[in-house]
């Protein structure tokens, strides 16, 4: 005799996750994208202009700790889990998150971004990290580990959205890499 717990739902095949999380991801990019250029923009007249070249320490920091979280990122997702390297990997990843993070709070256009705040829609992921990075390690401390891994991969799609949106012609890296 079957029970209600004998007839549950077999997972979704990883495949099927990726592929979801993926069309989540540039989904979010798209939307914020939108938002972004719909309420002030990106960033100041001068990133957009063809001399933009100026890098201030912020924005190094953010690069500095930025491209290492998006390379070591999938190592420590789709490594084993739960051994002593996954740990290590972890906590370097989420100090590289949260610097990233604290850094791009001193990012900003005066007089630019949303209502003439100086920062776009893109710092929402600025407080998502400031959050979720803390709250992901203290779940895998108290071993919800499924809720820890989607805290994880969501962490990872917002590194991988806002990077995304940087490279749009019109803010400082898109016009850098594009003019």
């Amino acid at each position: 005799m079957n029970t209600t717990s004998e007839t549950q739902a077999a997972p979704a095949p990883r495949s099927t996750n990726m592929a979801v999380t993926i069309a989540i991801t540039v989904l979010l990019t798209l939307i914020m994208t939108a938002l972004s250029s719909s309420f002030g923009g990106f960033g100041s007249d001068a990133a957009r202009s063809s001399d933009a070249r100026g890098l201030s320490t912020a924005i190094i920091l953010h690069l500095a700790t930025a491209i290492p979280a998006l390379i070591l990122g999938p190592v420590v997702l789709l490594r084993r889990k739960g051994d002593t390297v996954h740990r290590w990997l972890g906590r370097i990843w989420v100090a590289l998150m949260l610097a990233t993070a604290i850094a791009s709070a001193f990012i900003h256009s005066p007089g630019a971004g949303f209502m003439g705040t100086g920062y776009s829609f893109i710092h929402i992921f600025t407080i998502w990290t400031l959050v979720n990075a803390p709250l992901g390690v203290w779940l895998a401390r108290k071993g919800k580990i499924d809720a820890h891994r989607g805290v994880m991969k969501g962490l990872y799609a917002g590194l991988v959205i806002a990077g995304a949106t940087t490279l749009i012609p019109g803010r400082l890296f898109g016009t850098m890499l594009f003019l």
